[in-house]
């Protein structure tokens, strides 16, 4: 496994990628994930893919692993509260996922859902949020190749604080898109409205780039902490993926949230 990522930004250690973490459906806090989900089952476990699909289907989590090739990838992620890490996933294309299930010629849009267990998440009875998550993103987006399904953190299974068994990589985009446990992924002919927007639609919108000109209304943009070190960076559009760049041509980039 290398040591950094493509631009030279060392991984983030382990232990802070386990430990310091998002996960709503247990709690709002950022430690303390991993006790509270100890007892949250991630087998038997099936995730479906339907919607505007020709060929819809359903997959266990070892179907997955079988069958779709797993391969690194050393990704940025970039939260919307200003800090970020560099994360080695194991995973896969969506893409590949989603040729097999034929997109239809109306479908212009993915919505994803995860799973819904409030015995075992602790935060789906608290109220947090409305659940189950919600997530979604435009077609196109969902078939670049660094968008990613990841099974795997550092060369083992994912854990279950980082969204075992299986959970969404968008590394241009803030990490509340990446949804975790996925249990099911639609082609939709209209925009999906992820859970945040339902929530603090004057906070969040569909979109969610990573850009340092844009500020959420609680946290600037323009520079981030990373997460085991000191100190404060500039932040790049798109979190340095440039390659997406083509995708919001004409778009105002000033309506991210």
């Amino acid at each position: 496994m290398a040591n950094t990522d493509e631009s030279g930004r060392a991984i983030t250690n382990y232990q802070d990628i386990v430990d310091f973490v998002n996960y709503y459906e247990f709690s709002s806090g950022k430690h303390g994930i991993a006790d509270l989900a100890k007892d949250f089952p991630t087998t038997p476990w099936t995730m479906t893919v339907g919607g505007l699909a020709a060929n819809p289907k359903s997959y266990s989590n070892e179907e997955i692993l079988e069958r779709f090739l797993q391969e690194e990838r050393i990704y940025r992620m970039r939260c919307v509260e200003a800090w970020s890490m560099v994360i080695p996933w194991l995973g896969f294309p969506l893409a590949s996922l989603l040729k097999e299930a034929v997109p239809l010629p109306n479908a212009k849009f993915v919505r994803f859902e995860a799973v819904y267990n409030p015995p075992k998440m602790p935060g789906q009875r608290a109220g947090l949020l409305d659940f189950p998550y919600v997530e979604g993103l435009r077609l196109d987006e969902a078939m670049h190749p660094l968008t990613i399904l990841a099974t795997g953190i550092y060369g083992k299974p994912l854990t279950k604080q980082n969204g075992a068994p299986i959970r969404l990589v968008v590394p241009w985009k803030y990490g509340f898109k990446s949804i975790k446990a996925v249990v099911k992924i639609d082609l939709v002919d209209k925009m999906p409205v992820s859970t945040w927007m339902a929530h603090s639609p004057s906070e969040y919108g569909f979109y969610a780039n990573v850009n340092p000109e844009v500020d959420h209304p609680r946290w600037s943009q323009a520079s981030e902490r990373y997460i085991g070190e000191s100190g404060h960076h500039p932040t790049l559009l798109f979190n340095g993926y440039d390659e997406v760049a083509s995708f919001y041509h004409g778009m105002d980039l000033r309506k991210n949230f």
